[in-house]
């Protein structure tokens, strides 16, 4: 491709374009978040104030004001329950009485907790002036009555009287005080509370306003700034698409677009050149593709015809090289005949090679077609190919339920065929024996064939299915290589992957796991 220049830089805008779009937005989205800034600061002080307010009024002054309620009521049985003790000297009365003591002790506990949170002297005041009244009550009359009870009997409430009436005064007197304290104290924080919701209605009502101002602003901003502009460039684009190449593209503001119309406009004209430019290289590029296309069928064919071609001169190899030593085998010393043997073996492995490529070159080219297919009709006819090595090696071949996958029966019986055989070939000094399963994941069926042989090194997993690659010396275990090969063609061909498992210390033997494809709801029929 020729080297192209940089485009000239478009005349700078002018007037009110010189201003860049995300200037518009800055300044507008600063004051919005100046005013957001402010609405958010003070309604976190007025939310803090409210907390506040709420945290005094319910967590201490109500609680008080139940607390002082509490040993009003308390006080006041006591009161009731030593004037009927004095006038009928019965214990119930008594223990009325003592039941009342306990109220209040709890009471003025749980009191004297709160009071010590509150900043009002008048309410720590006056609890004291509760306290000295109710115990000076106490010591004056309620401990007297309970002392001269035995002795003046039933005239004890009578005779001390005027003594009740004077110091449970002052008891009345210090609760009331107490609770209208109380009473103020809650009523100022429920008006902090009251004008504390309204500011807070007041900031949210000016943020709405804010926001609305805010949306207002940047739709005038996307409407006068960005959208007719826009719709500008999409008229002047537009000519040119339909074909007015010569139709000149020009947006005055903002500066981005109008320094994008600008090098837009800049670039349709090295556009259209190279447009024309690349149109010449494409039709060459297709003439290349259409000729690469023909080269590969011509040397695919040319691959599986020259496989073809050598079997037969393979074959005759082989044939007339026993010929000859069955007619001149007794004119033949022991190293001739050793020869004729390795020429008959060379000519036969180099047939097997040559089937072994044959078989490989036509997956995915050569064949049938993919189609629902049984697995259990195509382990049947793979285990039957391969029953007289079995036979002779008493091996046990088993089996899950085999689904229906998406594929080609003859190659998939090739590859079970493969599989079986190489765990018949690899088997150990155990009987050998081979499971064959399968289970569902997904779209996909995973496959497995286990086998109790003599194993592979994970470390070779990825080598063994490479063309050639063989793990042990040919006149251990015979072969070509191609094999695993050929299983791994097969299985990429149906969409799925193969792979070596890992090996089980305990459980000697080698396991295969592949997967096809499951049948989908437009492949049924």
């Amino acid at each position: 491709m020729t080297d192209l220049a940089p485009l000239p830089a478009p005349a700078p805008p002018s007037g009110v374009g010189r201003l860049p779009l995300g200037r518009w937005f800055a300044i507008t989205g600063m004051l919005v978040a100046l005013a957001f800034a402010l609405g958010s600061a003070v309604t976190v002080m007025t939310v803090e104030r409210l907390r506040v307010a709420r945290v005094s009024v319910v967590d201490v002054i109500d609680p008080a004001v139940l607390h002082t309620l509490e040993i009003s009521t308390a006080l006041s049985t006591q009161e009731s329950s030593i004037r009927a003790f004095g006038r009928t000297n019965e214990e119930q009365y008594l223990r009325d009485y003592r039941q009342g003591l306990q109220a209040e002790a709890a009471a003025t506990a749980r009191l004297s907790a709160l009071v010590t949170r509150m900043a009002d002297p008048a309410v720590r005041a006056g609890f004291d002036r509760l306290t000295v009244a109710s115990a000076a009550w106490r010591r004056d009359y309620a401990d007297v009555v309970i002392a001269k009870v035995p002795t003046l009997k039933t005239g004890t409430a009578t005779t001390y009287a005027a003594v009740n009436t004077l110091r449970f005064g002052a008891v009345r007197a210090a609760l009331s005080a107490q609770q209208d304290r109380l009473g103020d104290l809650h009523d100022v924080g429920s008006a902090r509370i009251e004008a504390g919701w309204k500011t807070f209605y007041l900031v949210l009502l000016v943020m709405g306003l804010v926001f609305v101002g805010a949306a207002v602003a940047f739709t005038l901003i996307v409407r006068y700034i960005v959208l007719r502009p826009i719709s500008q460039l999409t008229h002047q684009v537009r000519a040119v698409a339909q074909g007015d190449f010569e139709h000149q593209l020009q947006v005055r503001r903002p500066a981005e677009l109008a320094e994008l119309s600008g090098r837009v406009d800049a670039m349709r004209g090295r556009m259209l050149r190279e447009w024309r430019r690349a149109a010449e290289a494409q039709r060459l590029l297709s003439d290349q593709a259409a000729e690469l296309r023909r080269s590969n069928a011509e040397l695919e064919q040319f691959a599986y015809v020259a496989s073809h071609d050598l079997q037969e001169p393979l074959r005759k190899v082989a044939s007339f090289t026993q010929m000859l030593e069955q007619r001149y085998g007794d004119q033949l010393d022991e190293r001739a005949k050793q020869y004729v043997t390795f020429a008959v073996d060379g000519a036969k492995r180099m047939q097997l090679l040559i089937n072994d490529l044959l078989n490989l070159s036509r997956v995915g080219r050569v064949g049938g077609v993919k189609a629902p297919t049984d697995m259990e009709k195509v382990l049947d006819t793979a285990v039957g190919n391969v029953s007289a090595k079995i036979e002779d090696t008493d091996a046990v071949v088993s089996h899950d339920p085999m689904p229906t996958v998406f594929g080609d029966r003859v190659l998939l019986a090739q590859l079970l065929q493969n599989l079986i055989g190489n765990a018949l070939k690899f088997r150990s000094e155990r009987t050998p024996h081979i499971h064959i399963s399968a289970r569902q994941e997904g779209d996909m069926w995973e496959f497995a064939c286990a086998d109790n042989g003599i194993g592979i090194d994970s470390k070779y997993a990825d080598r063994i299915f490479l063309i050639f690659q063989r793990l042990h010396p040919r006149d251990v275990y015979p072969g070509t290589g191609i094999g695993l090969a050929l299983c791994r063609k097969i299985v990429e061909y149906h969409g799925g992957k193969i792979w070596l498992d890992e090996p089980d210390p305990g459980n000697p033997g080698t396991t295969f796991r592949w997967t096809l494809p499951a049948i989908t709801g437009d492949q049924h029929g």
